[in-house]
């Protein structure tokens, strides 16, 4: 029997994410996903006269393949991998996992050697598709969540499925802003930062790249970034875990880096020289998300946060900066979560998690839900 929510779900990521049409060739990437609802993307894929092609992938057995691979396999994967990705006109990934911590025993240079070489894959996905990438719910998400299965689920499904046309009229005033703002700063426990986003562009995301969603996002000036930040949100990179993370900058590069797992931080950031410089400036204003679960694409988008993003920058807000990191980390400016302000050219944009500006406002959670 087909769940009606993989049903209502499929017609959002193909009808709206992704807006596949007649004759396209669409790649689902799925991991740890029920059949169910890689059938329902399928025959919604089909009902458009689509033509949809299906990878199916294991976290456990990627780990294998990571711990074991070669450059040349690698090298080799990637040939296949770049040539199927050139024939496809749109891309939707549905990743669960049982385990978010499945390759945090892969050596730290076959993750890098795999990252590196794989990179080109990515890069034409990104540039060349029209894609979507969203998590699936497991009992670990859950229990990361601090929910019940069945809770998760049903909070998952209501996240997808949002009304994100409601969204449009402040992401589009938002993206307005950012793009005749020169200076930024922003104030808060533990964060001093300022820096400049002039001439960078900016990008309003509204349930097309990334479900759930609800972000503007563009990148700083490559070196004009001053000062210190401390993220208060939890996150999961490279399949290892990093609490408390604070991060100092001179000239737009991080010159010191600390963590709860301080040592592999900057493993990470030493990866090569653009991980040390920020590809992405984010504010985060989905009014379902509002606490930290550890896993970036939800923990991005949590209303009243924004992102500060070690490593490689988005063609669409591009500074220049290159890498194989792309590291969301993200700090909660809500008052139960310290407060804090940003500002554009010396006007408040945002005070504790709430935007000021009256064009803005329509981004805030009570509007958001239909509740003012």
């Amino acid at each position: 029997m087909n769940d009606p929510r993989h049903e209502r779900l499929a017609r959002v990521l193909i009808g709206f994410s992704v807006k596949l049409r007649r004759g396209e060739r669409l790649l689902i990437d799925a991991s740890c996903v029920p059949d169910d609802m890689v059938a329902a993307l399928v025959r919604e894929a089909a009902r458009l006269g689509a033509i949809p092609f299906v990878q199916i992938t294991s976290p456990a057995v990627q780990r294998e393949l990571l711990r074991h691979g070669t450059a040349g396999q690698f090298e080799f994967a990637r040939r296949i991998e770049l040539q199927r990705m050139k024939g496809m006109q749109a891309y939707i990934a549905l990743r669960g996992a049982d385990n978010i911590f499945e390759s945090s025993d892969v050596p730290t240079q076959r993750m890098d050697l795999a990252t590196r070489i794989l990179r080109p894959v990515m890069n034409w996905r990104i540039r060349h598709t029209r894609w979507c990438v969203l998590r699936w719910p497991t009992p670990g998400m859950a229990q990361q969540a601090m929910m019940s299965t069945a809770g998760f689920e049903e909070f998952f499904f209501r996240v997808c499925t949002l009304d994100y046309r409601r969204m449009a009229p402040g992401m589009a005033a938002l993206k307005k802003l950012m793009g005749r703002t020169d200076r930024v700063e922003i104030k808060g426990p533990g964060t001093e930062l300022r820096f400049s986003i002039k001439g960078i562009g900016s990008v309003a995301c509204g349930g097309s790249h990334n479900i759930p969603d609800g972000e503007v996002f563009t990148a700083p000036v490559r070196d004009s970034v001053e000062g210190h930040i401390t993220f208060n949100a939890p996150t999961v990179y490279q399949g290892t875990s990093f609490d408390n993370v604070r991060l100092v900058f001179r000239k737009g590069r991080i010159t010191e880096a600390t963590s709860s797992n301080t040592p592999r931080l900057n493993q990470i950031l030493n990866a090569d020289p653009g991980a040390r410089h920020i590809g992405e400036f984010s504010l985060g204003f989905n009014p379902h998300i509002l606490h930290p679960m550890r896993d970036i694409l939800f923990d991005e988008k949590i209303a009243g946060s924004f992102h500060f993003t070690p490593g490689q920058a988005y063609r669409e807000a591009d500074n220049g900066n290159r890498s194989q990191v792309h590291w969301d980390l993200v700090c909660i400016q809500r008052k139960e979560y310290g407060g804090g302000e940003i500002r554009f050219d010396g006007r408040v944009i945002r005070k504790d998690g709430l935007f000021v500006p009256p064009q803005l406002k329509s981004l805030n959670p009570d509007r958001l839900l239909g509740k003012r």
